[in-house]
């Protein structure tokens, strides 16, 4: 994928937060989960995997974000406190914002990436580049590699200023 500016989030309220941005975010590497509660590989797979890489790298290198995407099931899915209850009851500790509704039920961040469905991955350099989107399971070491590179990279960026 060619590295292209990642679209700012359009987020209806934020839970576990004050609120995110990408902005607020440059100088550090971003890993974003489009998910939704009812969806099983979200549940099995992304989330944990999401928590995972919360605990494996430092916050100062990297932001872990949820973006509870409905655009299915709206009435089961799209309430604040269900989502809540399901954050609390998963122990997701995360900033999680929910994507705001669009039009004919897609949602706002939803269209802006055009992605396929959840869980979809979004991987951000400390630029605010768009490095990874990838709907569907993604390997945990493959996963921790494309992290540690994009941290590596921002690290060389550093390094490389400092000495200027």
């Amino acid at each position: 994928m060619k590295p292209r500016e990642a679209p700012e989030w359009q987020v209806a309220e934020w839970l576990n937060s004050g609120g995110v941005t990408l902005a607020a975010l440059r100088g550090r590497t971003v890993a974003a989960l489009a998910f939704q509660m009812l969806c099983p590989g979200c549940v099995s797979h992304a989330l944990p995997q999401m928590q995972r890489l919360r605990s494996a790298f430092p916050e100062s290198s990297l932001a872990v974000v949820g973006l509870h995407t409905v655009f299915e099931h709206h009435e089961a899915q799209g309430r604040r406190e269900v989502l809540s209850a399901f954050l609390h009851e998963n122990r997701i500790g995360f900033p999680v914002g929910m994507d705001s509704p669009g039009d004919g039920g897609v949602p706002l961040t939803f269209r802006a990436y055009a992605m396929q469905g959840t869980p979809t991955l979004l991987l951000v350099d400390s630029q605010g580049r768009l490095r990874m989107q990838r709907f569907g399971h993604v390997d945990d070491l493959a996963l921790g590699a494309a992290v540690a590179t994009l941290i590596a990279e921002e690290s060389a960026i550093d390094d490389l200023a400092a000495a200027t």
